[in-house]
C-alpha cells in the first residue's frame, strides 16, 4: 500500500513545536514535502526541518508570525514557488492564556484573537485561492473540546476555537465547488507546550473526566491528521472531529 500522503506538498501552521511538529513529522513520514512557519524559536524549528529531512523529504521553514499578514502572504508564494503547488494546508498555529474573563486584560484578548482568528484568515486566504485555480486541496484546522462544551477554560481561547468551528463548517460549502475539502480536529488535552499552560484544577479535573485517564500524545493527533488530509479521506467535509481520549462531561 502506499504511503497516505504521498508525492503531497504540505504547509503546517506552528510547527516548531507540540502538536504541529508531530504532524510534520508524520506527514514526511507519510510521504509530503512539508512547508512550516515558527514565531521566534529557530532551534526548534531545525530540529522540526531535520526530522522531515531524515524521511527523504524536503523542508521549508519560514520565520513568520501568522499575525503578520504581509509576510504570511509572501510565505505562501515562496512555498508556491519552491513546492510547485500546496495541495494540504493545517492550521494548527494558535496561543492561549491562562485568564479569568474578570480580570483578561485588553491585550490579552487581543493576543488570542489575532493570533487564533486573524491568523486563521491571513493564511487560509492566499492558500485557498491557489487551491481554487488548481481545483483540489485539503484544508485542517485545529480546533478544541473548550469550543464545544463548557469547560472552565479560558473565555477568550475558548471562543475563537468556536470561531475556527464556524469558519470550518462555513467555507466547507464554499470550498467543495473547488475540489477543496475543509474539516476540523477538536483536540482535547496534549502533553504540548500549550497544554502545559492549563490551570492546574483543570488538568486534573481533566484527567477525570477523560475515559483513556492521561493526556494524549502529539503524535496520536498527527496520525488520525494525516489520514484526514489524505486522498483516502475523500467523502468528508465540513465536519468537526472530536480526538480527547472520551472525554466525559
Amino acid at each position: 500500500m502506499s504511503l497516505l500522503l504521498e508525492g503531497k506538498k504540505a504547509l503546517v501552521t506552528g510547527g516548531s513545536r507540540g502538536l504541529g511538529k508531530a504532524i510534520c513529522e508524520i506527514f514526511a513520514r507519510e510521504g509530503a514535502e512539508v512547508a512550516f512557519n515558527y514565531s521566534s524559536n529557530e532551534a526548534e524549528a531545525e530540529k522540526t526541518a531535520h526530522v522531515i529531512k531524515k524521511y527523504g523529504q524536503r523542508a521549508l521553514s519560514y520565520m513568520v508570525s501568522v499575525t503578520d499578514r504581509l509576510g504570511v502572504r509572501k510565505m505562501v508564494n515562496n512555498i508556491i514557488e519552491e513546492f510547485g503547488r500546496i495541495d494540504i494546508l493545517v492550521n494548527n498555529a494558535a496561543v492561549n492564556r491562562a485568564d479569568n474573563f474578570v480580570t483578561m486584560t485588553e491585550k490579552s484578548w487581543d493576543t488570542v484573537v489575532d493570533t487564533n482568528i486573524n491568523g486563521l484568515f491571513n493564511v487560509t486566504k492566499p492558500v485557498f485561492k491557489q487551491m481554487a485555480r488548481q481545483r483540489g486541496g485539503k484544508i485542517l484546522n485545529i480546533s478544541s473540546i473548550g469550543a464545544l462544551r463548557a469547560l472552565p477554560t479560558s473565555v477568550h481561547y475558548a471562543m475563537t476555537k468556536a470561531a475556527v468551528n464556524g469558519f470550518t463548517k462555513c467555507l466547507s460549502r464554499e470550498a467543495a465547488n473547488f475540489g477543496v475539502s475543509v474539516n476540523a480536529i477538536a483536540a482535547g488535552i496534549f502533553d504540548t507546550d500549550l497544554g502545559q499552560t492549563l490551570p492546574e484544577h483543570f488538568k486534573e479535573l481533566y484527567l477525570g473526566w477523560c475515559a483513556a485517564k492521561r493526556f494524549g500524545h502529539p503524535e496520536e493527533l498527527a496520525e488520525f491528521a494525516a489520514f484526514m488530509a489524505s486522498d483516502r479521506n475523500s467523502y468528508m467535509t465540513g465536519e468537526i472531529v472530536v480526538v480527547d481520549g472520551g472525554t466525559i462531561t
